[in-house]
């Protein structure tokens, strides 16, 4: 008997120290998180963004082409015109063994900005996680009427649990972003003559520098739609029922 006490006392308690570090991160922390990640865009690392800044070589040269010789060296091969015919395929690509300038790197501009962005994603997972858990343990026992201020707060976690989803998309999107520039590269070191993928790599890095910018924008947002819509309806998400409507039951 003496355990169960303790262990609700235990959950109490944890109940307690979330519903207070809520509290104070939306009243102190979200103002806090807001400033911060304007600041970060006014960065020139991000706020003069020049796609130039994010091209990078990619280390694969182009081989000399093939010298193709004239029909009478062809026969006097005797044997080799086969072999010579293989080496022609052009469509089939090279076979990459190992690259000459040894391995192809990543592109490092993008590297660093999303050293810088992901901190962001994961903080912000981890606010809308403890918001939602706030919001969950403020919800009442259920009862007939007087349940407009629950739906206030049924409202408020479907909103904190859409951000908390698309956040933890913003790290899909950067994972993913390596497994395709991952394709192009290798196609270009199986068609180095081949300028468009090249090209596609370079469009590649450009769209995900443009990204990551985005992203940090859309966080700075979901955190002022999130303040804002919990600030606004302070009142019925701490107390959904009024005490008047209480006293009659």
């Amino acid at each position: 008997m003496g355990d169960a006490v303790d262990t609700a006392k235990k959950v109490q308690e944890y109940k307690d120290n979330l519903i207070k570090k809520a509290e104070e991160l939306i009243i102190k922390g979200f103002p806090e998180k807001i400033v911060k990640l304007n600041d970060l865009l006014s960065t020139p690392q991000f706020s003069e963004r020049s796609f130039t800044d994010v091209y990078q070589d990619l280390n694969i040269p182009v081989p000399d082409p093939i010298e193709i010789g004239n029909a009478d060296a062809e026969k006097a091969d005797g044997d080799e015109p086969g072999t010579k015919r293989a080496r022609l395929d052009l469509p089939s690509g090279t076979k990459v063994m190992a690259l000459p300038n040894g391995r192809v790197e990543c592109n490092t501009p993008i590297c660093e900005l999303i050293k810088v962005v992901k901190p962001v994603i994961r903080t912000l997972v981890e606010d809308s996680n403890l918001l939602k858990m706030w919001i969950s343990f403020m919800i009442p026992k259920i009862e007939d009427g007087n349940n407009f201020g629950v739906s206030i707060q049924e409202d408020t976690l479907a909103e904190i649990q859409s951000v908390e989803t698309e956040a933890a998309a913003f790290f899909d999107q950067i994972s993913r972003y390596f497994v395709s520039r991952a394709k192009v590269v290798s196609k270009v070191a199986k068609y180095p003559h081949i300028e468009d993928y090249r090209r596609a790599v370079a469009e590649l890095d450009e769209k995900e520098f443009l990204s990551l910018w985005l992203v940090l924008s859309e966080v700075r947002n979901r955190y002022c739609s999130l303040h804002d819509i919990v600030i606004k309806n302070m009142e019925k998400l701490k107390k959904p029922r009024s005490s008047n409507a209480e006293s009659l039951y």
